[in-house]
């Protein structure tokens, strides 16, 4: 399997598995920003993992701007919405899809 492929597969399984858990939340509670962002914070363990997304989300971010601009990828507002919309699962390998083709077709001219 061709690393492109993989990392395909890694945004399939990045967006769907936190998207298993937060479509039966939006489906219960609606789009409820105020009980949400109460649960993710509800205890020291769920706020390790929030602050630890968010963090990452901010890191993916910098990274896929700089790094986009250095090798010249196209299109690098896709990763930034995708992980601000689903997570890292999905923002950080599509970025590394797309940089993926992109060094693949700099190494064939």
């Amino acid at each position: 399997m061709k690393l492109a492929h993989l990392y395909l597969v890694l945004c399939v399984l990045g967006a769907a598995l936190p998207y298993s858990q937060f479509v039966p939340f939006l489906l219960e509670n609606g789009l409820d920003i105020p009980m949400f962002v109460q649960q993710l914070f509800a205890n020291r363990i769920s706020a390790f993992f929030g602050m630890d997304v968010i963090v990452s989300a901010v890191v993916v971010t910098v990274f896929v701007l700089a790094e986009g601009t250095r090798i010249g990828i196209r299109h690098t507002w896709l990763p930034i919405v995708a992980t601000f919309t689903v997570g890292v699962s999905l923002g950080l390998p599509l970025f590394l899809y797309l940089r993926q083709c992109r060094l693949e077709a700099n190494s064939q001219t």
